[in-house]
């Protein structure tokens, strides 16, 4: 059990969390379960900083998995508006369980690395419902966070022993975040096969995740004095 743990439920009318696959042509289709990609946007929009590391545990699948296409007019590569048809998921509420690492691609900000300092101000931007505004995999997906306790409340798939979702996207490692050797100075995506369990899934780590591509090189976003605030160890730093 991590100490900086945290725990919400995210709920939407709509969310796409898009297989890659589908998105070429234009015609996008969402998977059945959050990626954890998305559940991890999901937490920077709540709160991130360059200081710390997101880690999604698992997420808990509350109600009923329903699609449903919509016919929308996306703007075309080369101009002007195409018809397409999207197939969403359709009044979706997720728990999610997590938390977060410091991030030793960067030593400069180890001042800041105040554990409870973050914790804190995690839970409470939850009961806030986030900085920033939520979203379900895609922009037109609005979402809403609210605290709650994992696993607390019937769900839709408790006495479901076990179902698969095949291969699946899990998510980007990027350059700043990577923490094997073999993966820094890279944008790196993964790929896995979920399984739900009892209406839980468990997601490996990034790190732990064996099929994966480089996608090219990538370098880390430097922060200093004038692009991050409130760290008063770093500032001295600098100054000196």
């Amino acid at each position: 059990m991590h100490e900086n743990r945290v725990e919400f439920e995210v709920s939407g009318p709509w969310a796409m969390f898009s297989d890659p696959v589908t998105r070429v042509g234009g015609e996008k289709c969402s998977y059945q379960i959050p990626t954890y990609e998305a559940l991890k946007g999901i937490l920077h929009s709540i709160y991130w900083k360059p200081t710390l590391i997101w880690v999604v545990d698992a997420v808990r699948v509350m109600n009923r998995i329903q699609m449903e296409t919509k016919g929308v007019r996306p703007i075309g590569y080369h101009g002007g508006n195409d018809l397409s048809y999207y197939m969403y998921l359709k009044d979706v509420r997720y728990q999610v369980q997590a938390h977060f690492i410091w991030n030793e691609n960067r030593p400069e900000l180890a001042g800041d690395r105040n554990e409870n300092k973050h914790h804190n101000i995690a839970k409470r931007m939850i009961s806030r419902g986030g900085r920033r505004d939520i979203f379900l995999g895609t922009r037109e997906c609005q979402g809403y966070v609210e605290p709650c306790c994992f696993n607390e409340g019937p769900g839709d798939y408790d006495n479901t022993a076990e179902l698969g979702f095949g291969f699946a996207y899990h998510g980007i490692t990027y350059a700043d975040e990577a923490v094997l050797v073999e993966d820094k100075g890279k944008m790196t995506v993964r790929f896995w096969r979920p399984v739900m369990k009892n209406g839980i899934i468990e997601f490996p780590k990034p790190e732990e995740c064996t099929v994966k591509r480089t996608i090219r090189t990538m370098d880390m976003k430097k922060f200093g004095k004038e692009n991050f605030s409130g760290l008063t160890e770093f500032s001295r730093e600098v100054e000196e």
